[in-house]
């Protein structure tokens, strides 16, 4: 009886290390930080946008896609006054209507890199964290909003 006792208290002990190990691990939602940072007088928004990856390169990729859909999607909530919080798409189901088109509008190399720009990021702004799967990298990215709007106009995504 004694030794079950000690069984399921040891098992019990070993469980919670185990959720407590797990419950400190990174989630997803914290993978994709995003922070307007100004506005430009251009119509494109200046973002703080972590990204993450297998290495340097993908993290990029991933911030950049990570930008884009914000803009597109979700809208800019956090940051400085004067971002357009309004989500350049607002139809209900969206995602999910034109799924085809934004499969290939968000595919590596894909045409969202055409509505990017890093030239407001500066050499080695960056912050840089590595966890057991890869890294996150936070870059500064200008997101051609206005040029992106009228994209989706002309492919007839939005009104």
């Amino acid at each position: 009886m004694i030794r079950t006792m000690k069984r399921l208290f040891l098992t019990l002990i070993t469980a919670m290390v185990i959720t407590a190990a797990e419950a400190q691990t990174p989630t997803v939602f914290a993978r994709s930080s995003i922070k307007c940072i100004g506005v430009e007088l251009d119509g494109s928004q200046t973002l703080r946008v972590q990204g993450y990856g297998r290495n340097r390169i993908d993290a990029k990729e991933q911030a950049m896609k990570n930008a884009v859909w914000a803009v597109i999607f979700e809208g800019i909530r956090d940051g400085v006054e004067g971002c357009n919080m309004r989500p350049l798409v607002t139809e209900v189901n969206a995602k999910e209507r034109y799924e085809d088109y934004f499969n290939i509008f968000f595919s590596d190399n894909g045409a969202y890199r055409d509505y990017v720009s890093l030239r407001d990021t500066k050499t080695r702004s960056g912050g840089r964290e590595k966890d057991k799967v890869g890294y996150s990298y936070n870059l500064t990215i200008r997101v051609l909003r206005a040029q992106l709007k009228a994209r989706l106009k002309a492919d007839n995504v939005i009104d």
